[in-house]
């Protein structure tokens, strides 16, 4: 009887709420019922004691991404490689490859990131940045190495370098004179932006220096390289 006493005091709420149905509404609630609930109740109260939850670092949606972006990254690697490899074939073309390779070691990139950064930059591996326009060629030291050293006299370091490639890795296969040049003079001149705010401008939008066309407003499809977007 004690029993029964106490499962109407615990059940009391429900009835007046009808969240348990009519079913717990029945004054004929069983000894049984009410020994299960007082079980049940006490089962996740022990439960949930025992799960330490400040210190659960499990979150599936981010393993998930991980997970995922790695396997993304995986599968650009061999592709871009499947394509480097099917077009640098003679040992002339793998000695050009492997020097501008080296003269991106100052960068601590490893090998896939050198293959990526020269892959986009000269048209072996294909980049949105430059449409249909670029041909694919093999690069030459002199032309890779000639545009990092004057990327380094903007007053750019190793380390700004290194985040400029990542972020626009197409830069290499830019023309020296007529856009890298012919553009820090443009911003010279008609922005008065030189010196520091030239470095920041670099880290923050290194595409101005390839650009190359100026629509004016007037779209002609080549909005990577428009004067529009500055």
């Amino acid at each position: 009887m004690e029993s029964l006493k106490f499962a109407s005091l615990v059940l009391s709420p429900y009835r007046r709420s009808g969240m348990l149905g009519n079913r717990l509404n029945s004054p004929l609630l069983t000894i049984d019922s009410a020994a299960h609930f007082c079980s049940c109740k006490a089962d996740l109260a022990a439960a949930s004691s025992s799960i330490p939850l400040p210190n659960i670092r499990f979150s599936p949606s981010v393993t998930t991404a991980t997970w995922t972006s790695n396997l993304c990254t995986k599968h650009w690697i061999l592709r871009s490689t499947v394509q480097i490899e099917n077009i640098i074939t003679s040992n002339e073309d793998q000695s050009m490859w492997e020097a501008c390779k080296q003269a991106l070691s100052a960068f601590n990139f490893s090998d896939e990131e050198k293959d990526k950064i020269l892959g986009k930059a000269f048209g072996l591996v294909h980049s949105p940045y430059w449409g249909e326009e670029r041909k694919t060629e093999v690069p030459k030291f002199e032309t890779v190495n000639g545009i990092l050293d004057y990327l380094s006299s903007l007053n750019l370091s190793d380390d700004d370098l290194s985040k400029l490639l990542k972020k626009f890795p197409e830069i290499l296969g830019c023309n020296l004179e007529e856009e890298l040049k012919g553009n820090v003079k443009i911003l010279e001149e008609k922005w008065g932006i030189d010196g520091n705010s030239l470095r920041k401008l670099l880290l923050r939008n290194p595409k101005v220096l390839g650009y190359n066309v100026d629509c004016k407003g007037d779209c002609i499809a080549q909005c990577t390289r428009c004067w529009a977007r500055f």
